[in-house]
């Protein structure tokens, strides 16, 4: 996969305050504020920076945390696990595969089938409906 890279100012440019503070300087919103902590919707959530799928809505779950909570990517590589010691606690930080965006942070106490919980930052996330996704593959196969 080719890499998307930008200036920070060409980040700024694009995303909003709030997303640029949290998938280009690792920051995190608010627990039980995200735009998708509660959102049902049918669909794919993509990067907010790249438009890369990273979660299917049928791997999300209520984990209680305050943030969407899944237990498996879209595709394994669409994601990228890095260490993370910040905030003096041993994490492991979710990041996009595509543009190195934050996305969150995985535990290993998530439901089966994977025992997972990829904790993701709304702010992170674009969703794009089923109807979309549906309507984007009939366009683009005539």
């Amino acid at each position: 996969m080719e890499k998307i890279i930008k200036s920070d100012e060409e980040w700024r440019q694009q995303l909003s305050k709030e997303a640029y503070y949290v998938a280009r300087k690792k920051g995190t919103e608010r627990p039980f504020s995200g735009e998708y902590y509660e959102f049902k919707g049918q669909g794919v959530y993509t990067c907010v920076c790249c438009g890369l799928p990273l979660f299917d809505s049928g791997t999300k779950y209520h984990s209680g945390s305050g943030w969407p909570s899944f237990y498996q990517p879209y595709q394994e590589d669409n994601i990228e696990a890095r260490r993370d010691i910040s905030l003096m606690m041993m994490r492991t930080e979710v990041l996009c595969s595509r543009c190195n965006a934050h996305l969150g942070h995985v535990f290993e106490d998530g439901p089966q089938p994977t025992g997972l919980r990829y904790c993701i930052n709304s702010l992170s996330l674009k969703f794009v409906s089923r109807e979309e996704i549906e309507t984007q593959d009939h366009n683009s196969g005539e």
